[in-house]
């Protein structure tokens, strides 16, 4: 019997070890919970404010090109003066804007903040660019190509 007395004592000290250990344990369990969830908030919470400040960026972008109101933000031709017959890029950009067109006709207009579209002029021709919005509101622009 002596035998078995002997071969258990290792597991004596073991065994009275083992309510410590388990509170250890269970301090370190919470410990890396509490890591894992204090990172998650601040990611959270970064991921938060970064998507305000992109909110507010893009409010600033949209007040200075126009905010809500129907505006024409651009009306260019390049190069502003040609022979008879060469291509020049009128570009335009309108802003709330429902449908666009450019007098004399040219194909291929629509609102857009940014576009251009090519044309052939045989003569000096003076562009108008017309936009409207939904509620009836107009803004016009003209520019002149120049034929040399």
């Amino acid at each position: 019997m002596r035998d078995m007395a002997d071969e258990q004592a290792p597991f004596r000290g073991i065994r009275r070890l083992l309510p410590f250990t388990s509170i250890a344990l269970l301090i370190a369990l919470v410990y890396v919970g509490w890591v894992f969830f204090a990172r998650w908030q601040a990611n959270r919470d970064a991921d938060r404010a970064r998507r305000e400040k992109v909110a507010q960026r893009d409010r600033a972008v949209l007040q200075q090109i126009g905010g809500s109101e129907l505006k024409i933000v651009s009306f260019t031709a390049t190069p502003a003066a040609v022979r008879a017959g060469e291509r020049v890029a009128l570009c335009y950009g309108v802003n709330n804007a429902k449908t666009v067109r450019i007098d004399p006709a040219v194909q291929g207009v629509w609102p857009a903040l940014s576009r251009c579209v090519d044309v052939h002029p045989r003569r000096s021709t003076e562009y108008t660019i017309t936009a409207e919005d939904a509620a009836g509101h107009s803004a016009s622009e003209k520019l002149t190509v120049v034929v040399r």
